[in-house]
């Protein structure tokens, strides 16, 4: 009867592993997780539409493949937690359907007064404007939790976003210059693995691979990482910003 105190509790399975089993191909455990998860989906549904969400919705619907999309495609190198990187896409899907929802629906709204022969346009217009002013909205608030996500994992590398304001290269080529070498980095299978497992900069391997010299890398150092974060990440709009830089 003692020896039962001393039994050690099994530990619970964390989420992440429970999701690595699941890529695995436990579809038992996939559906599973997904029917435990549904409060969670239609919360985060609700926070996108500004309503209860119900199960019945569409939305929820759009939420639940989000979801099941989220458990497929995670990977805990790019930094973020399962949930907070099913949380962020989740939203994406759902505002990407109530855009596609919207315009839709403007479009026919068009047609049928045009057809009537009524006087219109002004209609429309507000109409695309409400439209344009909900989706700008709710493009903020997904921007705002990749921002938050963002500075959670520069957290890992010792870093902040005080670091980066007063690291970042004051010129614009140099900036452009430093994110050719984050995109080098992280296409090279290699120099990934040393930044995630060493949590900084590979210089001394990195400055066989780029036309850089070593004192720039080191000088940018920071700024670099910060960058290599954000594209093996799952930041939508922070990767935009990139992407417009390298292709002045």
């Amino acid at each position: 009867m003692l020896s039962f105190l001393f039994i050690a509790k099994k530990r619970k399975r964390t989420l992440e592993e429970t999701v690595a089993l699941i890529q695995k191909g436990d579809t038992k455990l996939l559906n599973e997780l997904i029917h435990s998860y549904k409060p969670f989906i239609a919360k985060t549904v609700s926070a996108v539409c500004k309503r209860y969400i119900h199960e019945s919705d569409d939305e929820f619907s759009i939420g639940l493949i989000a979801f099941n999309e989220a458990i497929q495609k995670y990977s805990p190198e790019k930094g973020n937690s399962m949930l907070s990187f099913a949380e962020i896409l989740v939203k994406r899907r759902v505002i990407d359907y109530i855009r596609n929802q919207t315009k839709n629906k403007s479009f026919s709204l068009y047609i049928g007064s045009e057809q009537e022969e009524e006087d219109t346009p002004r209609t429309s217009i507000e109409d695309d404007a409400s439209i344009e002013n909900y989706k700008k909205k709710n493009e903020e608030e997904v921007l705002k939790e990749e921002i938050i996500q963002f500075q959670q994992v520069l957290k890992k590398f010792g870093l902040t976003f005080q670091d980066l304001v007063e690291n970042s290269p004051k010129h614009a080529d140099a900036r452009k210059n430093a994110m050719f070498v984050a995109k080098t980095l992280v296409e090279d299978e290699e120099l990934k693995v040393l930044l995630l497992e060493k949590k900084r900069l590979p210089i001394k391997h990195l400055e066989k691979k780029v036309q850089v010299s070593r004192k720039t890398i080191e000088r940018n150092r920071k700024y670099i990482i910060a960058i290599s974060i954000i594209l093996l990440g799952d930041y939508l709009y922070l990767k935009d910003y990139i992407k417009g830089v390298l292709e002045t």
